[in-house]
């Protein structure tokens, strides 16, 4: 049997792709939940806040090292199975993948350092401005990302000259028409994820007996965000659906499963595409729902598959399931933030032990969505690379053999597979190990942090040297 490089090429992107992934959007909204814990402890001088603010950091510096190493494999990937296409666009990609690295990369490597190092050993403010530092750096980190990513599905303010990608303007390159759409619909996840995870975990510990004061503050704080956030996705999803039907109109078909273009679409709730017969088995839809959505009119006219030939096609049974997992989990967020409220507007948010254990699994079900959509975003913009200018089979590296492209397959599963199991491994020791708070420290640490140092803080050691005195 000959092995197609391309398929096993595509196969290991989107493995290496899909592993990392998980890690930046959860890493995005902890980052700042963390730098808002040290800022109400440096306001307040709460033991809780700064409890919490601790576990949270072990667990941000196991998920931001996981992130890293997983990413660093793809720019590998680019040069090893991607050459063609790296070569072509190396006028763009090249220097925006660099700008990520310059501005955002070395921000959160310094001042991580100084926040997972430097308590009790830098100022309070210093340590506060660091937790700021890092959560900046994550956002500016996935604006540089994205707006790369965001270029292949619309590119924008260049010019394809003997098979090279000239950038004619910047401004238009980097603000590519859909990069807007996906920021605001990545960052918005990102909030969800590390929102979600948070309450799952403080909810486990509820249950538990476990630091119950502390965890119920993480729990409030986070259903208070959820409740306007989880609603707020899906108008963003929406507007980025829209954009989508505008620039890539195929992928919307194949969202859709609608194979002629056609008015009074229904909204498929369950369907079976067959791609080879170029239609669909099973279908059960509500009427005209499809075309509402996407048209704002119950007529409206929704483009089909077959405007493109058949090999021009996404594969339209992972497209479609795909979409429909990124929005079943996006309700069902909406129903549980809705029921939180529910339930403490009655006063019984931390009575109710059902809802606490909902919550639990329900900390895994952002991953989902988040691979679900990407899924959908990348899937479906097969077979481009860039959509309408380069297609896959046109990215590859010329040389490449099935053969290679398996052996680096298999070699990077395995490797990821360890990295995993060692980082879930040690995630869950620091969960399972829990925090302390010490209820009688309250503001002591943090104002005498503040005080200058005297003379009458130094003692002198018998040998001579100068000590910090207590």
């Amino acid at each position: 049997m000959e092995l197609d490089p391309l398929l096993l090429s595509r196969i290991q992107f989107g493995f290496v792709v899909s592993f990392h992934a998980v890690f930046p959007v959860f890493s995005i909204g902890l980052a700042s939940y963390i730098a808002l814990l040290h800022g109400l402890f440096y306001k307040t001088g709460h033991a809780h806040w700064d409890a919490l603010a601790q576990f949270w950091t072990k667990i941000f510096a196991v998920v931001f090292g996981m992130g890293v190493v997983s990413g660093l494999v793809m720019s590998f990937q680019f040069g090893t199975n991607w050459s063609n296409f790296s070569y072509a666009t190396a006028n763009f990609l090249g220097p925006v993948l660099s700008y990520e690295v310059v501005t955002a990369f070395f921000l959160e490597a310094a001042f991580l350092g100084v926040l997972l190092f430097g308590r009790g050993k830098v100022p309070p403010g210093v340590h506060l401005f660091a937790a700021i530092m890092v959560a900046i750096g994550t956002f500016i980190s996935s604006f540089w990302i994205l707006s790369a990513n965001s270029w292949m599905h619309t590119p924008a303010g260049v010019e394809l000259i003997d098979g090279r990608f000239f950038v004619t303007s910047w401004g238009q390159a980097i603000f590519n028409p859909s990069f807007p759409y996906r920021f605001a619909h990545m960052g918005v996840a990102s909030f969800l994820t590390g929102g979600f995870v948070v309450a799952g975990v403080s909810a486990w510990f509820i249950l538990k007996g476990r630091e119950v004061e502390a965890n119920k503050k993480a729990l409030s704080m986070c259903l208070w965000l959820l409740l306007p956030l989880a609603p707020l996705q899906a108008v963003v999803g929406d507007l980025h659906g829209l954009n989508t039907l505008e620039h890539q109109p195929v992928k919307v078909a194949a969202m859709e499963g609608n194979w002629e273009t056609r008015q009074g679409v229904p909204l498929l709730l369950f369907a079976l595409p067959d791609q080879a017969a170029q239609q669909n088995r099973l279908e059960i839809g509500i009427p005209n729902l499809a075309s509402f959505i996407l048209t704002h009119d119950w007529q409206g006219e929704v483009p089909g598959l077959a405007e493109v030939a058949p090999e021009k096609q996404p594969p339209v049974a992972l497209v479609f399931w795909s979409f429909r997992v990124m929005v079943g989990i996006g309700l069902l967020m909406i129903l549980v933030a809705f029921t939180g409220f529910a339930l403490r507007w009655r006063g019984r948010l931390y009575q109710s032990t059902w809802f606490l254990k909902a919550l639990i699994p329900m900390s895994i079900t952002p991953f989902v969505a988040v691979l679900a959509g990407w899924m959908v975003t990348e899937t479906g913009r097969a077979p481009w690379l860039v959509y309408g200018l380069m297609t896959q089979a046109e990215g590859l590296t010329p040389s490449l053999t099935g053969g290679m492209a398996l052996f680096s397959l298999i070699g990077y599963a395995t490797v990821y597979a360890a990295v995993f199991y060692a980082g879930l491994y040690y995630l869950l020791r620091v969960v399972r190990y829990g925090f302390a708070v010490n209820p009688e420290q309250e503001v002591h640490d943090i104002e005498r942090a503040k005080r200058p140092l005297s003379a009458s803080h130094l003692s002198i050691d018998d040998d001579g040297t100068a000590a910090k005195g207590v």
